[in-house]
């Protein structure tokens, strides 16, 4: 992963914001500045098989490496969102198929035990299939005369492998392709809003909605950044001003309940976010709490615009209303940081998603172009559209 800067544009103390109040500069407050681990490593023999990932739990405090030798282990890191974010999670499901194969394990099994550890989230069911599926071929071709001599379970381990790589090199070129095509709508100046954590922590490349804005920071188009906190588990406050510290964007953090003045106040351009799941009518399923932004752009005609690669489209989910919403624990609600906020016994509402209907969506930017408006027969086009293949990029954020 490549290393990253402070915040070089730090604000002087007292600069004005929207209705002319004082923003606080962002304060280091002994942060890593420098992120050296990947947010996904494959590790071969003697040190594996295993699959490392970084503690996005324990971020920005430390850099925390969390190595899964089973599939087990992979899944209660994806369950305690070790690793998270659709696209990598697409990344980790393929690794941990071929984790299972490369250990001897009952790969139909774990296939299935990754599938299902995170329900919302497609991408991690749609890796673990074509990893699977790359497995079952190569255990078939092993009768095959030319591999009379190879051991079917060794290639068959080795092809969910390849397969698993080829997944994190085709998520790094979508990153790069939405980069491109989703700076087309980012104007002079702009002052992005957005929503959780959408960087390189979630991708093989720099991201989804992240990538939008980092391009837009190198072309010189963003003015500033303005980031959610993300509550209850602050994803927006803990990594993606992470990330933007580390890119040198200007950005300030905002409680999420402050979205709707700061909108009010026609101090932001554009609302960017990504996605967990699309459904086939174009409903956005993402980190709760993007709903209300995106009622609130409409409301105030700011753009809202999704990011997310083709494969986090599911076609079979036909509308929004069918897309099964994680529920997580209650505590991730009633503490913070380990600090009892509510009385002992309080019960919590704490959907991880929500569901925003695609007439709020002003557009999808994709690895294949922009679509819009966001409609069934759009999504149709789209991925009847053949994809735009590239090499990845040699910079990326999982070393594989």
């Amino acid at each position: 992963m490549k290393s990253g800067q402070r915040n070089s544009a730090a604000l002087p103390a007292g600069r004005p914001g929207p209705g002319g109040r004082p923003v606080d500069p962002p304060q280091a407050g002994g942060q890593t500045q420098i992120m050296s681990v990947p947010t996904l490593q494959w590790l071969d023999p003697p040190r594996g098989p295993a699959v490392a990932l970084l503690d996005q739990t324990r971020l920005p405090a430390e850099e925390k490496v969390v190595t899964c030798e089973n599939v087990p282990e992979l899944v209660d890191a994806i369950r305690r969102l070790v690793i998270r974010g659709a696209p990598a999670l697409g990344v980790a499901g393929a690794f941990g198929v071929a984790l299972a194969a490369c250990r001897g394990d009952d790969v139909a099994a774990a296939a299935r035990m990754l599938g299902e550890a995170r329900p919302t989230a497609v991408n991690l069911a749609w890796g673990t299939r074509r990893a699977l599926a790359a497995y079952q071929a190569a255990l078939g071709r092993a009768t095959e005369p030319e591999h009379h001599n190879q051991d079917p379970q060794r290639l068959a381990a080795g092809a969910a492998l390849d397969e698993a790589r080829a997944i994190a090199a085709d998520d790094a070129a979508a990153s790069a392709a939405m980069a491109r095509h989703g700076l087309g709508l980012i104007p002079e100046g702009a002052r992005v809003l957005t929503h959780c954590n959408t960087g390189s922590l979630v991708s093989a490349g720099a991201g989804t909605a992240f990538a939008v804005i980092m391009a837009a920071h190198q072309a010189g188009r963003l003015d500033r950044l303005y980031v959610d906190e993300t509550r209850p588990l602050l994803q927006g406050a803990r990594l993606t001003a992470y990330e933007a510290q580390r890119a040198g964007i200007d950005y300030a953090v905002l409680a999420d309940s402050a979205a709707a003045g700061l909108l009010a106040s026609g101090a932001v351009d554009v609302v960017l976010t990504g996605a967990d799941r699309i459904a086939a009518d174009g409903s956005v399923a993402n980190k709760v709490g993007t709903y209300g932004l995106a009622v609130l752009a409409q409301y105030h005609s700011v753009p809202f615009v999704v990011v997310a690669p083709v494969s986090t489209i599911d076609f079979g989910t036909a509308t929004g209303g069918e897309i099964v919403v994680e529920h997580r624990a209650a505590r991730e609600v009633t503490t913070l940081g380990g600090q009892v906020l509510a009385p002992a016994g309080s019960a919590a509402y704490n959907p991880a998603f929500d569901v925003t209907p695609a007439s709020l969506v002003s557009a999808l930017v994709t690895e294949r172009g922009i679509t819009q408006p966001v409609t069934t027969g759009n999504l149709r086009l789209l991925n009847a559209r053949p994809p735009q293949r590239k090499s990845a990029p040699a910079d990326v954020s999982m070393e594989l």
